[in-house]
C-alpha cells in the first residue's frame, strides 16, 4: 500500500500541546500536513492555565523537524476561541480541511459532590468546544470538498465510577458526531469520533476512577503513539466512513457500534408481555442491526 500523505492539507488540533493531541500533530506533520496546533494550556480539571506554553514548544518541535505549524493559545470552550482556531489556520496556511477535537478536562468526584458549575465546564470544552470548532470551521470544510472531522469520546460515556459529569459531556460529543455525519453527507464531510486509551496526564487525574491495575498498565503500554494513526486514517481524504466510533488503545483497533436488537413486536402489547419476554427484547442476535450514517433519513424516537 502506498504511503498515506497530507501534503497540501490543513488540519486544526485542540489539545495537541500534551499526549494524545501532540501525537495526532507530529504524525500529520510528519506526513506533510500543515497543523495549528491548539492549546491553552490549562489544568486538567479546567480550573485554569499553567504558566508553561505547550502549545509553542509542539509547534517548534514540528518546524525544526522540517514540517509546518502554528501555535494558538485560543480557548476553544468560546466562540471567540474557535473562530480565533480557523482564523489562525486560514491566515497562516490559505485554507482548512480538518479539524480534530481532542481538547478536553476530567476530574473525577461522586454524582451528588459534583457542582453545576463544574458540570458546565465540562460540558463547555468537550460538547461545546466540538461544537462551536465545527460550527466556525464548517463553511472551510465544505471549500475543501474533502471535509474531515474527528471529535474524541470515550468509554466513559457508557459508564465508569465517579465520571457522571466527565462521561455525560462525552455522551454529548457522541450525539454531535453523529448529527453532523447527516449534516456532512451532502458536502462531502465526514464526521467520525475515536475513544482514545492512553497513559497521559488525563489519564493520571482519573486515577480515583480507574484500578491500580489499569493505571499501571496504561502508563506502561498504552501511549499518544498508538491513538494517532487512527485519528490519520480517518482524517484521510481516502476515507469515506462518517458516523462511526473507533476504539484505539495500544495498537489495538475496533468499532463501537451501537444495535438495534430483533426484539419483539405484539400489536396487542401489554406489561406483562414486555416482562416475559425480556430476554427476547434484550437479545443481541446476528439479525442485529448496526446504526449506520446514510444518506436515508433514520427514524427519530
Amino acid at each position: 500500500m502506498n504511503e498515506l500523505r497530507f501534503d497540501d492539507r490543513v488540519v486544526i488540533i485542540t489539545g495537541a500541546g500534551r499526549g494524545i493531541g501532540r501525537a495526532h500533530a507530529r504524525l500529520l506533520a510528519e506526513r506533510g500536513a500543515a497543523v495549528v496546533v491548539g492549546d491553552l494550556g490549562a489544568r486538567t480539571d479546567g480550573s485554569g492555565v499553567d504558566s508553561d506554553h505547550p502549545a509553542e514548544d509542539v509547534a517548534a518541535e514540528i518546524v525544526s523537524a522540517g514540517g509546518h505549524a502554528v501555535a494558538c493559545t485560543a480557548d476553544v470552550s468560546t466562540e471567540e476561541g474557535a473562530n480565533s482556531l480557523v482564523e489562525t489556520a486560514v491566515s497562516s496556511f490559505g485554507h482548512l480541511d480538518s479539524i480534530v477535537n481532542n481538547a478536553g478536562i476530567i476530574r473525577t468526584a461522586h454524582f451528588i459532590e459534583v457542582p453545576d458549575e463544574e458540570f458546565q465546564r465540562h460540558l463547555d470544552v468537550h460538547y461545546f468546544g466540538s461544537l462551536r470548532l465545527c460550527r466556525a470551521a464548517w463553511p472551510h470544510l465544505v471549500k475543501s470538498g474533502s471535509g474531515r472531522i474527528v471529535n474524541t469520546i470515550s468509554q466513559a460515556m457508557l459508564g465508569n465510577p465517579m465520571m457522571t459529569h466527565y462521561g455525560s459531556s462525552k455522551g454529548a460529543v457522541f450525539g454531535l458526531t453523529r448529527n453532523l455525519a447527516l449534516e456532512g453527507l451532502e458536502s462531502g464531510i465526514t464526521v467520525n469520533a475515536i475513544a482514545p486509551g492512553a497513559g497521559t496526564r488525563m489519564a493520571e487525574a482519573a486515577g480515583d476512577g480507574l484500578s491500580d491495575e489499569i493505571l499501571n498498565y496504561m502508563r506502561t503500554s498504552l501511549t499518544p503513539e498508538h491513538v494517532a494513526p487512527v485519528v490519520a486514517y480517518l482524517l484521510h481524504p481516502s476515507n469515506t466512513v462518517t458516523g462511526e466510533v473507533l476504539n484505539a488503545a495500544g495498537g489495538g483497533v475496533n468499532r463501537l457500534a451501537f444495535v438495534n436488537t430483533t426484539g419483539i413486536a405484539d400489536p396487542n402489547l401489554t406489561l406483562e408481555t414486555v416482562a416475559s419476554r425480556f430476554d427476547e427484547i434484550m437479545a443481541i442476535t446476528p439479525d442485529a442491526i448496526p446504526q449506520v450514517i446514510s444518506a436515508e433519513p433514520a427514524a427519530v424516537s
